[in-house]
């Protein structure tokens, strides 16, 4: 299923297909796509190019690992995402590795990883559905972080699937139009508030 962003000025494609469904299809990821969309990540800009990014993941292929990683998800992600091909927790540097002193930016850095990871998984066809809903003291316990990273977000990857799949509740979200704040409204020119010409 697609869906399109209803955009009021032109976008890459890619930017444009990208959403984050909650049905996925039974179906593998080929291991050059899985290399793929790591590379991406790995390419992203970030503060003194510290990369201040790490990941757990696990896939259906290893159902050991898989079960370990869905454990770090809250229970309601846990029963759309288990259905996923591909789980990761990203994980952050709090500390810059040249100095040892807090890096602020840690967190918008794994974004920008995650956001090329996304751009690269639709050029693949793939879809992501990131979630906020993880559990970081069970991914401390269950994979002993250092005490110097934290557990960010969780992602689920894979093909997607028909959201006939889904429970009543999770289909009519599945199903609902895609819908975004107006560019004026968070864009500002000489004030807080201020809309700026530039998106008037």
């Amino acid at each position: 299923m697609e869906k399109p962003a209803k955009t009021d000025h032109p976008i890459h494609d890619l930017l444009s297909k990208r959403w984050s469904p909650r049905a996925f299809a039974p179906k593998p990821i080929e291991p050059a796509k899985l290399k793929s969309l790591f590379e991406a990540a790995r390419w992203a800009p970030s503060s003194y190019n510290e990369q201040p990014w790490a990941f757990l993941v696990a896939t259906k292929d290893q159902p050991a690992e898989f079960a370990k990683l869905l454990q770090c998800l809250i229970e309601f992600n846990q029963g759309w995402a288990k259905e996923a091909y591909l789980l990761i927790i990203a994980v952050g540097h709090l500390n810059f590795e040249k100095n040892a002193k807090p890096n602020r930016h840690h967190f918008h850095d794994i974004g920008l990883a995650m956001a090329n990871f996304s751009v690269q998984a639709t050029a693949d066809g793939l879809s992501v559905h990131q979630m906020a809903g993880i559990l970081p003291d069970k991914v401390r316990e269950l994979y002993a972080l250092p005490a110097d990273w934290d557990a960010i977000t969780g992602t689920a990857v894979g093909y997607a699937g028909d959201p006939a799949t889904l429970n009543e509740q999770l289909r009519e979200r599945e199903m609902e139009e895609r819908t975004r704040k107006p560019a004026a409204s968070f864009v500002f020119t000489g004030a807080w508030g201020k809309a700026s010409p530039i998106v008037g």
